[in-house]
């Protein structure tokens, strides 16, 4: 949001900050939450970059294609453990993910 909409909205006596703030979430947990968010993009990305559809990359991981798009999407119930070994299936390496966690 550019400043001067901010400052018109705190003139009209909205507050203005982030869903962090708004959330009160701690550094953990923003942290937790972009890396998540960074694991599911690129599961996305690796995914379309190997010409699968979601519902045959669910075939590979023995999954579903509607939890393959709840992964991709960051969806709060997929776990980390899951995500990770998505990447692994589609061949990432656990160099390439520390790669990228360290763009973060």
């Amino acid at each position: 949001m550019d400043k001067t909409k901010q400052e018109k909205l705190a003139q009209a006596g909205w507050a203005v900050g982030s869903a962090e703030d708004f959330l009160e979430l701690s550094p953990e947990e923003v942290a937790y939450i972009e890396l998540k968010l960074a694991l599911a993009q690129n599961l996305r990305e690796v995914r379309q970059d190997n010409h699968l559809t979601q519902k045959e990359l669910a075939h590979l991981i023995k999954s579903s294609q509607s939890r393959v798009a709840k992964m991709e999407s960051g969806d709060p119930s997929v776990s980390l453990d899951l995500l990770i070994r998505s990447l692994f299936a589609l061949g990432k390496t656990p160099r390439d993910l520390s790669l990228l966690l360290a763009q973060g």
